[in-house]
């Protein structure tokens, strides 16, 4: 029997329903009143429409029998469509024949129906062919499953072409790709959402290379560490977890940053349709790339439409740009619905507003939650209390599950209560996988040992990762053993991460450098600060008291009093004896000699024997000689020799004027 034409082949259009959701049938029926829609008046309500297809049916009218059956099935009314179907099908109608399959299978007929998907399917039904390839899948015929799906694809139905698709991605088929572009090309917001996913994960293992063992290592290192210097890696758990970020620069397709580009592109498509986590993915790219207010609105749409994720993210985003009441009320929504890092944030929220109970709570409620953040975060808070303790308990549940920065606060708890044989364990762990701070605090535990080129090593590993304490050791270790190229790479590192300790030994490599300066010309312009006098300045300003004294030398010899007077002043009240003494000295050449002496007594007594000395000598002009003697014997005893020597020949003079 012959098949009608287009007409009635707009009622097979359907929309295929991924895995576990509703079944493809209420969705080839919406599609195919829809159609029917399209096909007469644009003024009728569906109730005329309805009205005139059935007078068309009884008199005989094939489409309007197929029109009325789909409009029946879609309402439920399976007993008023199945005659019109039925009847449609016989006088030849392919669409009647797949939605007649579609009815059976609601009624649990399914051979049946795929009987009637097969007849419209090789009648050249896309829709049936489609229906029927997921009903052989669902009973594990994956040859028969293709081969349907494969005639409902190449016809260019968006339904098979996702269909088919997942049934080769599910295989490892490289042909997965082509069709689930196929399918997102015509429409399909999932197709597309896939699509992005797998542009997105190419580019990653692009931007990865070939897969590396062992541990890239960099330099490291202060002399003689301390437990007290142990990182403990108690940093923000909480973050956002709404996909991968991704740059979308130029690049041609099959490039990292070609994917990238066209992967932005296909989350935005699938986004705008409704698709809660490609808005998800696409609000995590535009954060990434700073588009913050974009972003935003993605969130917002996914949230909205029930992300957990995204109502997360949103509140990250809320919290930054300084609403922290309206980020709480996203946090709360998305800790409702079971999301373990918004629990986090409400339980850091809580604690940094001293509400611990309530801390507590939402941390439990993160580790409820599957998030092992959670047990850590409540390890913080109990080591905060001092309930060290417990800490440990939270600690090691987060350990065992893997949490390397657990790993690493809970060997810091140990090595803190004098057990560094437990500690070792779990420092090598957390380090091993991949806790810089762990690997720091590794190169602190074997230099407590002496075991300097151990704790090197590991002071580099944790330096090539980016640990400013670290590179400040491994740039000590070289200065140490002469390499100055090496030193000044690591304390530039180290410098710029913040250390002003690294800051001042960079200075002085740098200082060591510069020629003598001669004696200044005449009238000539006063010389830019050097780079050596822009990392003291730098330490200065962060409290680094030999800096601070260094800076103060520098100004004095350009000539600046006010700028040394100032620095000098900063370290000497900081407790620097050199500061102290300098000071005094500003203030003697300048006339402020009283102030000069209530420097210089405080220099001496912090064992400065010049500022002793000057003492000894100011009491000296002033007659007053037991002092002077006082403070001559303070210098002797102080020293350096030179000054002992000094202080010794005027000691004798002072007595022999005394006894005179």
């Amino acid at each position: 029997m012959g098949f009608m034409g287009d007409r009635a082949t707009l009622l097979e259009t359907g929309r295929f329903v991924q895995r576990h959701t509703k079944n493809a049938a209420d969705d080839i029926i919406e599609a195919a009143v829809a159609a029917d829609a399209t096909v007469d008046t644009t003024a009728e309500t569906e109730t005329e429409t309805e009205a005139r297809h059935r007078r068309a049916a009884e008199s005989g009218d094939a489409a309007s029998m197929s029109v009325l059956g789909a409009l029946l099935l879609r309402r439920g009314d399976l007993d008023g469509a199945e005659p019109y179907l039925r009847g449609a099908t016989a006088e030849g109608d392919r669409a009647a024949a797949n939605n007649l399959g579609v009815l059976l299978h609601q009624r649990g007929y399914a051979d049946e129906a795929a009987g009637w998907w097969r007849v419209a399917a090789v009648a050249g039904s896309a829709p049936a062919a489609h229906a029927l390839g997921r009903h052989h899948r669902e009973r594990g015929d994956e040859p028969a499953a293709e081969y349907w799906l494969r005639q409902s694809a190449e016809q260019g139905h968006a339904l098979g072409a996702y269909a088919l698709a997942d049934l080769l991605e599910h295989r490892s088929d490289v042909g997965a790709e082509r069709w689930l572009r196929s399918a997102a090309e015509r429409g399909h917001r999932e197709a597309a959402y896939r699509l992005a996913r797998t542009l997105e994960r190419r580019a990653a293992e692009a931007a990865a290379g070939p897969a590396t063992t062992g541990a890239a290592t960099a330099p490291h290192g202060i002399g003689a560490a301390t437990a007290d210097d142990l990182s403990t890696g108690a940093g923000r758990s909480a973050g956002t977890s709404a996909g991968t970020g991704a740059g979308t620069g130029p690049g041609a397709a099959g490039q990292p940053g070609g994917d990238l580009a066209e992967a932005e592109q296909w989350f935005r498509q699938a986004a705008a349709r409704g698709h809660r986590r490609a808005a998800l993915h696409l609000g995590a790219i535009l954060e990434k790339r700073g588009e913050l207010k974009e972003a935003g609105r993605w969130y917002l749409s996914s949230a909205k439409e029930g992300e957990a994720k995204a109502a997360c993210a949103l509140g990250f985003l809320l919290r930054d740009a300084g609403d922290e009441e309206s980020a709480a009320v996203w946090w709360l929504r998305a800790a409702q619905d079971g999301d373990g890092n918004a629990a986090n944030a409400l339980g850091a929220l809580h604690a940094a507003r001293g509400e611990q109970q309530t801390a507590e709570r939402w941390y439990r409620a993160a580790m409820d939650a599957g998030d092992v953040n959670g047990a850590y975060n409540l390890g913080l808070l109990c080591a905060a209390q001092d309930r060290n303790q417990q800490a440990e308990q939270w600690y090691r549940r987060a350990a065992y599950a893997g949490h390397r920065e657990a790993a690493n606060a809970l060997a810091v708890l140990l090595l803190q209560a004098g057990d560094a044989g437990g500690a070792e364990p779990w420092f090598s762990k957390a380090a091993e996988a991949g806790s810089v701070d762990a690997a720091f605090n590794l190169g602190i535990l074997y230099a407590g040992r002496d075991d300097d080129r151990t704790a090197l090593s590991w002071y580099e590993r944790a330096a090539a990762a980016g640990h400013t304490e670290a590179a400040l050791q491994v740039g000590i270790a070289c200065l140490r053993d002469g390499d100055e190229q090496s030193a000044e790479r690591h304390l530039r590192c180290a410098a710029g991460g913040g250390s002003a300790e690294a800051a001042f030994r960079l200075a002085t490599v740098l200082d060591a450098r510069r020629p003598e300066p001669g004696p200044p010309a005449l009238g000539a312009s006063r010389e830019e600060k050097s780079e050596c006098e822009e990392w003291y300045e730098r330490a200065a300003q962060q409290g680094h008291r030999r800096a601070q004294v260094r800076v103060g030398m520098l100004a004095a010899g350009r000539g600046d009093v006010a700028e040394a007077a100032h620095w000098y002043r900063e370290a000497a009240e900081a407790g620097s004896r050199n500061g102290a003494f300098n000071l005094g000295l500003l203030l003697a050449r300048e006339g402020s000699e009283r102030e000069a002496a209530l420097w210089w007594a405080r220099a001496a007594r912090a064992g400065h024997g010049r500022a002793a000395l000057r003492l000894a000598l100011l009491a000296a002009r002033r007659g007053e000689l037991t002092e002077g003697r006082r403070w001559c014997a303070h210098a002797v005893e102080l020293g350096p020799a030179e000054v002992a020597e000094r202080a010794a020949r005027l000691s004798e003079a002072l007595h022999q004027e005394l006894t005179a």
